[in-house]
């Protein structure tokens, strides 16, 4: 079989459900400490080959690991970059959703950064590959995840907490290794979620990045820098896919406000070639910030269809959005995919499996219906 590569029409940002027995097997490891890592791994496996053949019977193009093996989305690539360590602390809450909260563990800064070569994700990467007929996608969090996230206070090594551009440099430095590292596996389409320049769109969190005494716009611009740098020398067979949205958390979120003031930077200056961008309710604002998608071989797949409920969109009213988004940009330079990942907690979001199957048969049939293939 012919493994086709991106960019596609039809695709999705990552993460799946985590069945019963994946929840049950973690929470033995993890919680009970009843059985060991071996056991565990074996259930990830299992579970994963089920994932993976979801995506390919519904057709499909392109395939991830469902992120089954994680917690979050994020801290788990984190916690094993050279130089983080997470604490979880006597407080009630982590991160703070619209109705919902995190568990109350936080990421800490406390050495020099780096990315090491037997991080657990190259191996993920590699069981996934070798589990699928269609092409290989596994998504890590992007660079600015590792700045936003980690409070001031828990940048505790002097130099980054004296130069915070010396800590957007390493970053850089730190995920152009990672980068090659993904490469050197066999990668040649890694996801980079990059939420934290949808985040910067919210007035609110504008306003608290203002009181922190960072100017958000200055801050658009450096994220931006710090992806552009670290995959510029990327080999020319290997694509970058960076997703943003608003926050995915159980169903809930965290930020609201259209793309403008990031779209430029977005778009122009990180290099990135295949954008996901949250669509799917009013809190996104509206389409015109695609104006800004340079003509050529760039693709953006707007997020029109929800992960967050079970309700299931139409085609025909698909249709109807992608003739609003064509006012602003070519539509052949577009594709379709849902807003965010279904889970990217372990937790999940408020949906059935049977919901998750129907939006992703959804996908590959609107992309069958407007473009004419996957």
């Amino acid at each position: 079989m012919l493994v086709q590569t991106p960019p596609f029409r039809a695709d999705h940002v990552g993460s799946l459900l985590r069945n019963a027995s994946v929840k049950a097997a973690r929470h033995r490891f993890f919680d009970e400490h009843a059985t060991g890592r071996e056991e565990l791994t074996e259930v990830e496996d299992e579970a994963i080959r089920d994932a993976v053949k979801l995506q390919e019977d519904v057709g499909l193009p392109v395939a991830t690991d469902g992120e089954i093996r994680r917690s979050f989305w994020h801290y788990d690539f984190m916690q094993d970059l050279t130089g983080f360590e997470f604490v979880q602390r006597e407080v009630t809450t982590g991160i703070h959703f619209k109705g919902a909260n995190t568990k109350p563990i936080f990421p800490t800064i406390t050495g020099p950064l780096d990315f090491p070569e037997d991080h657990p994700m190259l191996d993920h990467y590699r069981f996934l590959a070798s589990t699928t007929k269609v092409m290989p996608k596994i998504s890590i969090p992007g660079p600015s995840c590792c700045h936003f996230r980690v409070a001031k206070s828990d940048i505790g090594w002097k130099p980054y907490s004296d130069d915070v551009e010396l800590l957007f440099s390493d970053l850089a430095k730190t995920y152009k290794k990672a980068v090659d590292a993904f490469y050197q596996a066999g990668c040649r389409y890694l996801q980079m979620d990059d939420i934290f320049f949808a985040y910067l769109c919210d007035p609110k969190i504008r306003a608290e990045k203002k009181a922190e005494g960072l100017d958000p716009d200055w801050l658009i611009d450096q994220y931006a820098k710090m992806m552009h740098d670290a995959i510029a020398d990327r080999p020319a067979d290997m694509v970058i896919g960076m997703h943003m949205c608003r926050g995915n958390f159980k169903s809930t979120w965290v930020a609201e406000g259209a793309y403008d003031p990031a779209a430029d930077a977005v778009f122009n200056k990180t290099g990135v070639d295949i954008y996901f961008m949250e669509y799917d309710t009013d809190r996104a604002g509206g389409l015109q910030p695609l104006k800004l998608l340079p003509k050529g071989k760039k693709r953006v797949l707007p997020g029109f269809i929800t992960t967050k409920t079970g309700e299931l969109e139409t085609i025909d009213d698909l249709r109807r959005k992608f003739d609003e988004a064509a006012k602003y940009a070519d539509l052949d330079q577009m594709g379709i995919a849902p807003q965010c990942g279904f889970s990217s907690t372990e937790e999940g979001n408020s949906i059935t499996v049977d919901d998750q199957k129907r939006k992703l048969e959804l996908v590959v049939k609107t992309a069958e219906a407007i473009w004419g293939s996957v």
